[in-house]
């Protein structure tokens, strides 16, 4: 059943009381509750999503990572919504030591997964693939933000983040327009709390984001979003965002014969042939005009040894117009299906190349694909 973001947000507000009648039978528990509404975000979600993204949360039997998850309250009713969850802090920075969140999860008798995991420190997820992550407010309090983001798009399909973003420096001074900057912020300099770093004008946290193998996909920002700076807290602006990640844009299709293993960045060398079975594209082709887009990267070396490549290929035992490459770099591959039909697809390539073997690499290399979409 698909439900839309406001929905989930009305069900969320119904679900404070469950949480808060949790809280009542826990009693005196010894610590302090998070004392800040971790489900409000919900309601800021509801402005960011548009179109099919707003069933983004709609209830499913998917893994869901809970980045910073504060007591637990958006992991426990994500769990309501029929989402695994593994619910992440760490208690030397957690308001109560994680004890919040455990706590919840006994009384609730919630079957959610808890794990401490310092991701100032190279760290290691519970789980291999997400498909979604939470990652709410905490991008802004850690020494590395890069290095988490990109293990993140290693690991999740799509990403929804909130982060604190600025406009102008401490003195009033603007930012200059489309720079991508970062203000590092002073030990006390931020609600006197040191745990606070790095405050990104909009285009630095772009910038970050995209070379951090993410594509922002929704973005907009709630709070003072004319005079904000990096350090007052009259002045805060918040930047929110849903990310789909680019580190492995195959990971949507079945790789068949003619693939090596996955680059640093995702992407992917090919052999001299090679093949994919796109699956579940339901009846998208059965209408004239649907095409497949394949981005890939020739080498300069394979144009300096074998010449140009011509690159042959087939949609369901279809042949295509071939393309010939000449020039080294980045290239976008489009063929229109015209009426293939059926809801799975088979695409074959065939190079008139590929690099043979050698001592630096034992490899047959034709080229480097980063993404296969159907549409």
């Amino acid at each position: 059943m698909e439900l839309d973001i406001k929905t989930i947000a009305e069900r969320a507000r119904d679900f404070r009381q469950t949480l808060r009648t949790a809280q009542q039978r826990i009693g005196n528990a010894g610590f302090e509750w998070y004392p800040y509404d971790t489900l409000a975000a919900l309601d800021h979600l509801d402005k960011l999503l548009t179109g099919g993204d707003r069933f983004l949360l709609s209830p499913g039997d998917r893994r869901v990572l809970d980045l910073g998850c504060g007591d637990g309250e958006l992991a426990f009713f994500l769990e309501t919504l029929g989402y695994q969850v593994a619910a992440v802090d760490h208690p030397l920075y957690n308001h109560n030591g994680m004890r919040g969140v455990r706590a919840l999860k006994a009384a609730l008798g919630s079957a959610i997964e808890i794990h401490e995991i310092d991701l100032d420190r190279p760290f290691t997820l519970p789980h291999d693939t997400y498909h979604l992550v939470l990652f709410l407010g905490i991008l802004y309090h850690l020494r590395n933000p890069f290095y988490v983001l990109e293990e993140l798009a290693r690991r999740a399909g799509q990403c929804l983040l909130s982060t604190r973003v600025a406009r102008r420096f401490p003195n009033g001074a603007a930012m200059p327009a489309g720079l991508s900057l970062a203000y590092l912020v002073g030990e006390d300099e931020l609600n006197d709390d040191n745990s606070n770093y790095f405050i990104f004008s909009e285009a630095g946290l772009r910038v970050m984001l995209q070379r951090a193998h993410w594509e922002v996909r929704q973005y907009i920002s709630l709070g003072d979003t004319v005079h904000s700076d990096p350090v007052r807290p009259d002045r805060d602006e918040r930047a929110f965002c849903l990310l789909r990640s680019r580190h492995n844009r195959l990971a949507n299709l079945e790789l068949l014969e003619g693939w090596h293993e996955s680059e640093e960045t995702g992407w992917r060398w090919t052999r001299r042939e090679f093949a994919v079975q796109i699956r579940g594209i339901g009846k998208a082709l059965n209408m004239t005009g649907t095409a497949f887009t394949m981005k890939i990267y020739v080498p300069e070396e394979s144009l300096q040894r074998l010449g140009p490549l011509t690159l042959s290929s087939s949609a369901g035992g279809r042949e295509l117009e071939p393309a010939i490459y000449e020039t080294p770099g980045l290239h976008t591959l489009v063929r229109h299906l015209d009426a293939a039909g059926g809801a799975e697809l088979l695409l074959r390539f065939r190079l008139s190349g590929a690099l043979p073997p050698d001592q630096e690499d034992d490899r047959e290399r034709g080229i480097i694909v980063g993404s296969i979409t159907v549409e």
